[in-house]
């Protein structure tokens, strides 16, 4: 198991460090401003986001952002918008755990003021929240966003911190982004693929409505750290060294 790099409390106040944590805020903020926006279109329209017109332009508008936002943010902070990515990370020893703290908040609250900003500027509409389709039990819901979440983060590794890219190299934010779409177009309609806690926590807060939440925080960390694990010790380079205690924060990661 790779070591955790822990950090140190000087690295909050590092310039390279507050410009990361503003970019989390920023990035995600406008992650799911446009990503809950798209479900809230979708309910306005005829047959609302579980048809499969809307479940197309919810899937869409989260693959965009998700790639573009990935790609704004890759120089600067990782780009990560997700703590499920930011924990699979920390826990390859690829960042800090003092930075990953800073990241998960900055990504919880970037989306809270997306999502408080959208309440306000549609007249007080609800913010869509995740929530598990009717005979769907917690476990279910947990297990599936498990798998969605394995699979995005497996993605990640793969197409963008792996050094062996080849070919693809540049292009792991785009494939990243499909994958988004894609798992959103698979089970949008059962659990709503979250894959992201910071996607769930905003609609959450702004709708006051926490009914099973907790399933989008053990599903997708959950997913995270058996893909970290998974990838780090069965497909990583041998030449790729993790980030170790007393060496420098690595931002090789989404």
């Amino acid at each position: 198991m790779a070591k955790i790099a822990v950090g140190s409390r000087e690295e909050a106040t590092q310039p390279d460090c507050v410009r990361a944590v503003v970019a989390e805020t920023i990035l995600t903020f406008l992650f799911v401003f446009v990503g809950v926006g798209a479900a809230m279109a979708a309910e306005k329209m005829a047959g609302g986001k579980d048809a499969i017109v809307g479940l197309m332009a919810v899937a869409v508008a989260h693959a965009l952002m998700v790639a573009v936002m990935t790609a704004a943010g890759l120089h600067i902070s990782g780009g990560h918008l997700n703590p499920a990515v930011t924990v699979g990370m920390a826990v390859g020893g690829r960042i800090t755990l003092v930075r990953s703290i800073l990241y998960i908040t900055a990504q919880l609250l970037g989306s809270s003021m997306a999502c408080l900003l959208l309440k306000r500027i549609t007249g007080g509409m609800d913010t869509p929240i995740h929530s598990l389709a009717a005979g769907m039990v917690a476990i279910q819901g947990v297990i599936m966003e498990i798998v969605l979440t394995f699979s995005f983060l497996f993605s990640v590794y793969a197409t963008i911190v792996d050094p062996r890219k080849g070919i693809i190299a540049g292009l792991g934010p785009l494939f990243v982004g499909l994958v988004v779409g894609a798992n959103i177009l698979a089970c949008g309609p059962f659990t709503g693929a979250s894959m992201n806690p910071a996607r769930s926590f905003g609609p959450a807060l702004a709708s006051h409505n926490w009914t099973n939440h907790w399933v989008y925080w053990v599903g997708p960390l959950f997913g995270s750290l058996l893909a970290s694990f998974v990838y780090e010790h069965l497909f990583m380079a041998r030449t790729d060294e993790p980030l170790y205690r007393d060496q420098e924060y690595f931002r090789g990661s989404t």
